[in-house]
């Protein structure tokens, strides 16, 4: 019975050998980054659309600061969308300068319907806008965001994401370990792979888009990540999703565990939803165009698949330390040396502890890095549960009450800002 088990067991730590490795060579190329210098003068126009759901608490902070943006006033209008709302979202936005797009639909609930909704009546105003950033009501964002973006658009780049940190990291131990999680994927994963020239995807706020290439393709994505389907959607054709690393969103992260866990529960639905939908695309889009940039992208796609694969085999590994059900593992030097293994878990450790050393992170941080693989491991239930609903499109709302100042969140992240 054990050879018949080596059989599923060798080839699927392969496969694990495979990712591990894919991950450990992006993780290495996110270490570095040059800050953007020079930066090209002003002179793309840009749209900045906030999509909102019942967002008083919050909505005024962003207005506010998206004021004092250092850009010239009359290169950017602000449009906010009071989508299904039931306070007075609409009222407050307005009375703080913006533009108000009102929508009520019932049917088609969710922000890339609301998106889908809302860009075409922004094209019919006729205002010339060369690209489109998109952020969240509860968000604040730095005062150079649209001079990189305007950079990055002087430089070709089509579509981009800002670098989404937390505004609120030390309210509780949730908060902290979910901006913990973000402020090592923003290195270990989006910095590295633009380093090395490859296609990242959106991350729902904080991002940037050409105008032309929504008027060109349309927007058309409502999945639960719609973010992420529209990246797919463009590196189909080609497009690459640049990481901008010093254009800065600051993200309010949930308070309590089960608001965190809704909230990655969805992402998991659309992921696999996108999944199911964009591989077999991808693939052929690759084959077609001979991109191994757009073959990446299929790694991206099956980040899920993998946790839930690695944790079957993680599983039956531990069930052989007792119960010994297959004899040829891995790990015991048949086929990759033991001080492989070694050397490549205990860097896994030590990146993350640099990119939290790199960006100075408040001392309350270090106490929940010990909770961290607490947060970490609950990944693995709420993805195999989005992967039970991945079908589901009903959207939930995750209820922002963290009112701030962009002066409040940006104190404490000094060194982020000036790295």
């Amino acid at each position: 019975m054990s050879h018949y088990l080596d059989l599923v067991m060798i080839p699927a730590q392969l496969v694990i050998a495979f990712f591990t490795v894919y991950y450990f060579i992006i993780a290495v190329a996110g270490m570095w980054h040059r800050k953007e210098k020079n930066l090209a003068a002003p002179k793309n126009k840009f749209a900045i659309v906030i999509p909102a759901h019942n967002e008083r608490m919050v909505v005024g902070d962003l207005l506010d600061n998206l004021k004092l943006l250092k850009y010239p006033k009359e290169l950017y209008d602000i449009y906010v969308i009071a989508d299904n709302c039931t306070d007075d979202t609409a009222k407050i936005a307005a009375s703080h300068g913006a533009n108000v797009l009102v929508r009520f639909n019932k049917e088609e609930v969710g922000k890339g319907y609301a998106m889908d909704w809302a860009f075409p009546q922004i094209f019919a105003l006729n205002k010339g806008y060369d690209a489109f950033c998109v952020f969240d009501a509860d968000n604040l964002v730095h005062l150079d965001f649209l001079s990189v973006m305007n950079n990055r658009l002087e430089k070709g780049q089509k579509i981009m994401q800002g670098y989404l940190s937390a505004k609120n990291p030390t309210d509780t131990w949730v908060s902290g370990t979910f901006a913990i999680a973000f402020w090592t994927i923003n290195h270990l994963w989006h910095l590295g792979k633009y380093n090395l020239g490859l296609s990242t995807a959106l991350g729902g706020t904080g991002m940037c888009i050409a105008a032309d290439v929504i008027r060109k393709y349309g927007w058309g994505c409502d999945c639960l990540t719609e973010d992420m389907e529209f990246s797919m959607k463009c590196l189909t054709h080609g497009i690459r999703t640049c990481w901008a690393h010093d254009a800065i969103v600051y993200d309010e992260k949930p308070l309590t565990f089960m608001a965190s866990w809704r909230q990655r529960k969805r992402w998991a639905q659309g992921q696999f939803d996108c999944a199911e939908r964009y591989i077999p695309r991808l693939f052929k889009a690759a084959i077609q165009k001979k991109s191994f940039m757009i073959l990446d992208g299929i790694m991206q796609l099956l980040q899920n698949y993998f946790l839930l694969f690695s944790t079957a085999v993680g599983i039956m590994t531990y069930i052989n330390i007792f119960y010994p059900c297959f004899t040829m593992i891995l790990y015991n030097d048949v086929l990759v040396p033991r001080q492989f293994w070694t050397v490549i878990g205990t860097i896994q450790y030590i990146l993350p502890l640099i990119v939290l050393l790199q960006i100075e992170v408040p001392l309350k941080i270090w106490f929940y890095w010990l909770l961290y693989p607490l947060f970490m491991y609950s990944w693995i239930p709420v993805t195999f549960l989005g992967y039970l609903d991945r079908h589901k499109k009903g959207w939930v709302h995750t209820i922002h009450t963290r009112s701030m100042h962009f002066e409040q969140a940006s104190l404490t992240r000094k060194k982020e800002i000036d790295r």
